[in-house]
């Protein structure tokens, strides 16, 4: 295909934090193997997560006494960057929870620019503004909308009329490398279960997991639960987890690098409320690690097929998952199938197979 290497201004927050983050870093490494030239602009001085391409960073531009007078002039030079640069296609990935700041991209800071937005969350709250079915009017004049899942594309999208929606499900590199190979002390291989991602406790319900791992009386058996990450919740849950009898055997963990880590748990964990495309279930199966989730209704069922690669629990009821949680701990059986089944269950969901899509998606829109 000839002339199909394209200039791409990625919109991001930030990149780090969270599993959105992370697969837009990912995001900018795929679309740059590719051949196309790519930047990112960020709105918040924030980088934990790497990624290939030009980095503008606006973040390091705010003051601190900024005001908004000050905000509006820093996302001006966003849009003098955009023009300057000529970018064929803007890929926003930030939440969009203001309906007049969504017009005010929309109509100045990306006018005459084709544009995709990616949906990362079934929330349609905080892709969608409070005004879902007018702020639709602005998605369908996108070149495309991106959903990381089957249900936010299939089902959420368009039952607020938007009609431009394609799925491509987030990506993990296959080919990742990790410096780190000891543990943090205390740990031991393949005695311990891993939550990990950002502490935001009303959508991660971790009190919901605190509350199974007791009642699923694991940690009498001396298996671990390890929650890592950070966030403004988890010190009120630490708090919570002292006042439960299984307090000595639940480890908190500071957000770093989760792989050497995920690498030796028995199984991770999933209690959120709601997701897009959950990370965690992807990355853990693909270094052959089972998971027990609860279903629900974005993305865990379609990553995990019960009782093949990890267990899918029906109910937000905490003897049913302290039941599954028990399962996949004790029954060694189900556990090596799972594992022996995790890494091909999501080799769908490699960089080359993504980059594949969003690279088709490239072309289609802008030939």
């Amino acid at each position: 295909m000839q002339n199909t290497h394209k200039k791409i201004c990625i919109v991001s927050i930030c990149l780090a934090k969270g599993g959105a983050e992370r697969s837009c870093a990912l995001l900018s490494e795929m679309l740059t193997a590719q051949g196309h030239e790519v930047h990112i602009a960020i709105l918040t001085d924030d980088v934990k997560f790497p990624y290939k391409g030009t980095l503008f960073n606006l973040g390091k531009l705010k003051k601190p006494d900024e005001h908004f007078g000050g905000r509006f002039k820093r996302l001006l030079k966003l849009r003098a960057y955009l023009k300057k640069h000529a970018f064929d296609l803007v890929v926003d990935h930030r939440t969009k929870t203001e309906y007049y700041r969504e017009l005010f991209y929309n109509k100045v800071l990306y006018k005459g620019f084709k544009k995709i937005y990616v949906v990362h969350s079934s929330n349609p709250d905080l892709y969608l503004t409070r005004r879902p079915n007018e702020f639709a009017k602005v998605y369908n004049k996108n070149a495309a909308t991106v959903g990381v899942s089957k249900y936010i594309s299939e089902t959420i999208l368009p039952s607020f009329g938007i009609t431009n929606a394609t799925t491509i499900h987030n990506a993990f590199d296959p080919d990742w490398k990790e410096i780190e190979t000891v543990l943090p002390e205390g740990l031991t291989p393949g005695n311990y279960i891993l939550s990990y991602g950002r502490i935001d406790e009303p959508v991660k319900d971790i009190t919901f997991l605190l509350n199974s791992y007791t009642a699923s009386n694991l940690w009498k058996e001396g298996v671990q639960l390890v929650i890592l990450g950070d966030g403004e919740d988890k010190k009120a849950l630490q708090q919570f987890a002292k006042t439960l009898p299984s307090g000595s055997q639940i480890v908190f963990l500071p957000a770093q690098s989760p792989f050497h880590i995920l690498a030796n748990a028995q199984f991770v964990t999933l209690t959120s409320k709601f997701e897009g495309f959950p990370m965690v279930l992807v990355e853990s199966l693909s270094l052959g690690i089972p998971a027990v989730s609860l279903d629900i209704v974005s993305g865990p069922s379609e990553i995990i097929k019960h009782e093949q690669n990890g267990l899918l629990i029906a109910k937000r009821n905490v003897s049913l998952f302290a039941k599954g949680m028990q399962r996949m701990s004790l029954d060694g059986v189900l556990r090596d199938k799972c594992k022996q089944n995790a890494k091909a269950s999501v080799a769908q969901f490699s960089t080359d197979e993504i980059a594949k899509q969003w690279n088709q998606l490239v072309y289609n829109e802008l030939r």
